[in-house]
């Protein structure tokens, strides 16, 4: 049995005999009346009522809306909220590719990504990439929220904030629930948790796992024999998730929460970063080469969160959370490649963008390599911690006829990446890799990078007739330090190289919102925007203005909201990382300089049944995202998505338009969903006018529908297919060469509810 396996069971140990002390005592009470106060405090919308109050573009995603089509890929959930870009890389979404505004896609890096209102990130500061992300389909409610709003949400406060809410420990006596579905290629999801509340107690236990054997085909089948790994390209990941919860008894005079929350994940996935060749691709867009054999990424996560609220007065609460993450991760894949015996390596990205020049690298990736041509596998070995302590308190008061609602935020965090690499390299015989040379470990990276970092905001909603105005400032004291060690032998007693930055920066923002109607309110905003630029000192950090301005209207069937945003660059960032191409120094930070971007977003939801009293619901929903962009100086930069830069170039990976629509009926037992998603072109690297062929993310029109028949009020059975049409398309040609989005995929299964 493995440490992550190990570590599941002793945490599913745990929290069993605590759930079996709690459900014993939970039983014998009654239900517990009302809401849990603190679930208020890890929101970052609210519902419905609330967004139409937010001075900024606010969306929510609820429970019912994500049942719908029962996603496991985030992409997809995603593309409902206009404003947010996505860059698919597997096809699963294991490893999301999200932006907002314009803002760098690669690995969510220039957005504030939460759970529960607690940063997820692997290492948020010191190394924001971010490979561990948590399983979206077993969360309560996904929040998005951007423009000067946002502010309170950093480090990132360019593009706007993600916020994951899990499942809230359940208010009945005893309740639960299971969906568990089986798909096309193997692939099995299964979600579950149990729990309950009394009046003082609540728990929950909570469990998810998916996976899939994968929808592409390896040159060389694994095995044994050959000395492979696993016998397909696909995933298996597992999740466990405890809390427990005490609050005081009613008659109590100051009323209090405390939460404890505890999660581990960890995963297996047969994935690599070698793409096709655009001719490769048009015979099969499945095919997995030969060299990608070994490929394959180990993770393993733990989260642990003690969160105290209390309420000293009517008006007046204090919420302080105490965070630690733990993650681990080593992505073992092809790196790069000889030409001939004993030429030097070339990397798998530019042995894709020009197979002729690169012939014998080509030739050993798809398994025709020549006697002592050895190509380099690289163990990107890496471990994360980050620990801190953010507290946030709530003040209501009244001066006049101006009713008041201050929070002032304060959180300390800690934060480190450590490298430790190597590279181990392989020969290819008859199609199939051989270990001939192993590497040692921190040979080929023997780094680590540390932040600590002191964060603080205030932030006061201020209503006074039709008005709401809602002023921010942020402060952000950051100090990063990179430490590189001996390489060879690998050494963590003599540095070979130092260099630390620090950040002290204020972020101001005002929005407002003016209700023109009962049904129509305006609203406006402009914030500063600013991320850290690593541990670079002579690196400039990205800085930008950012404006909003539109409308919210709503009645009781039907939410709409308009908004237009500028976003100013004075210094866009580009940041090194092998995801968006290597070529640089991993963690290396370009200065982009002054670069625009503006755009629309648009969203309407309409019940067209409620609305005309049919005795049914037919939700119907619109998403929309026009976006253009533009470098206002140019350059020449070692950073792949840019390359050489002409004043008036476009940003690579934003497409000019994002259209979803979706309808569905629900009607007694029965309920229906389609859902159209259609991105038009863009382009994978800076420029202007046409798309060349290599560089093109194809235009696609993606179609899913899924049905829903219930039993009884607890039993329901559930089928969907995504990629109705099996559209196929390049969806990247990042990290290396063309990759395919996931083909048709048939779901079918049963939920359950208790």
């Amino acid at each position: 049995m493995g440490t992550s396996s190990k570590r599941l069971l002793t945490a599913g140990s745990a929290l069993a005999i605590a759930t079996a002390w709690v459900t014993g005592n939970a039983l014998a009470q009654t239900e517990t009346e009302g809401e849990s106060r603190l679930l208020d405090r890890i929101t970052i919308t609210g519902d419905p009522d609330r967004i139409r109050e937010i001075p900024g573009s606010a969306q929510s995603l609820d429970r019912e809306e994500l049942d719908r089509f029962n996603y496991g890929d985030p992409h997809r959930i995603l593309r409902q909220i206009p404003g947010i870009y996505i860059q698919e890389e597997e096809g699963f979404g294991l490893f999301p590719n999200i932006g907002m505004r314009g803002g760098r896609v690669e690995r969510n890096n220039r957005i504030t990504v939460m759970e529960d209102g607690v940063l997820v990130a692997p290492a948020p500061y010191s190394a924001p990439a971010a490979y561990y992300f948590p399983p979206m389909a077993r969360m309560d409610r996904v929040e998005v929220r951007k423009g000067s709003s946002s502010v309170k949400y950093g480090p990132y406060t360019t593009s706007g904030a993600l916020n994951m809410q899990s499942t809230p420990i359940p208010l009945d006596s005893f309740s639960g629930r299971a969906n568990i579905l089986f798909g096309s290629d193997g692939g099995r999801r299964t979600h579950a948790w149990l729990g309950g509340s009394s009046e003082q107690w609540g728990y929950l236990v909570e469990g998810y796992a998916d996976g899939s054997n994968g929808f592409k085909e390896l040159d060389t089948p694994r095995s044994t024999s050959n000395n492979m790994s696993d016998p397909d390209t696909g995933f298996d990941r597992r999740n466990l998730v405890g809390k427990l919860r005490w609050n005081s008894a009613p008659d109590d005079p100051v009323y209090q929460e405390i939460e404890m929350k505890v999660g581990v994940n960890d995963m297996e996935a047969n994935e690599t970063y070698l793409g096709l060749t655009r001719e490769d691709f048009r015979d099969n867009p499945h095919r997995r080469y030969a060299g990608s054999a070994q490929d394959v990424i180990v993770t393993d996560h733990e989260q642990y969160q003690l969160r105290h609220y209390i309420a000293p007065t009517n008006n007046l609460d204090v919420t302080t959370t105490l965070y630690f993450n733990r993650f681990a991760r080593n992505w073992y894949k092809l790196h790069d490649v000889e030409n001939n015996p004993g030429d030097g390596y070339v990397g798998i990205g530019s042995v894709l963008a020009d197979p002729g020049e690169n012939a014998g690298a080509y030739n050993w990736i798809r398994g025709d390599g020549t006697d002592g041509q050895r190509g380099r596998v690289r163990a990107n070995n890496r471990e994360y911690e980050a620990w801190g302590l953010q507290t946030q308190i709530g003040y209501l008061f009244d001066t006049g006829n101006v009713s008041h609602d201050l929070e002032v935020g304060l959180r300390f965090h800690r934060d480190e990446e450590d490298r430790f690499q190597w590279n181990d390299s392989y020969e290819m015989q008859d199609g199939s890799m051989v270990l001939v040379e192993r590497g040692e470990p921190g040979s080929q990276s023997n780094r680590l990078t540390e932040a600590r970092a002191i964060a603080a905001y205030v932030q006061n909603t201020m209503e006074l007739g039709n008005w709401t105005i809602v002023p921010g400032l942020r402060y952000e004291d950051i100090r990063i330090d990179r430490t590189d060690y001996q390489q060879s032998p690998p050494d963590r007693n003599t540095m070979t190289d130092e260099r630390t930055a620090t950040y002290r920066v204020w972020i101001p923002g005002i929005g407002a919102t003016y209700q023109l109607t009962p049904e129509l309110s305006l609203l406006g905003g402009v914030h500063r925007g600013f991320a850290p630029a690593g541990a670079n000192p002579d690196a400039r950090e990205e800085r930008s203005v950012n404006y909003e301005a539109g409308f919210r209207y709503q009645q009781v069937a039907f939410r709409s909201e308009l908004i237009g945003f500028f976003n100013e660059y004075d210094n866009l960032l580009g940041v090194c990382t092998e995801a968006g191409g290597g070529g640089c120094d991993v963690g290396e930070t370009f200065s982009g300089g002054e670069v625009n971007v503006y755009g629309v977003e648009a969203l309407a939801l309409y019940d067209l049944g409620a609305a005309r009293n049919m005795g049914i619901n037919i939700p119907l929903s619109l998403s929309y995202t026009w976006t253009q962009s533009e470098f206002r100086t140019g350059g020449s930069f070692d950073y792949a998505p840019w390359g050489d830069v002409s004043k008036g170039d476009e940003l690579p990976q934003i497409p000019e338009h994002q259209l979803t629509l979706s309808a569905g009926v629900v009607s007694g037992p029965w309920m229906g969903n389609i859902a159209a998603n259609y991105v038009t072109s863009a382009r994978a690297t800076a420029g202007s006018g046409s798309i060349p062929r290599d560089d093109k993310l194809e235009a696609r029109l993606l179609i899913d529908v899924a049905g829903e028949y219930a039993f009884t009020d607890n039993v329901s059975a559930f089928a969907s297919v995504e990629n109705l049409t099996d559209e196929v398309y390049v969806a990247g040609w990042r990290p290396a060469g063309a990759r395919p989005g996931a083909p048709r995929t048939l779901w079918t299964g049963v939920k359950m509810r208790f």
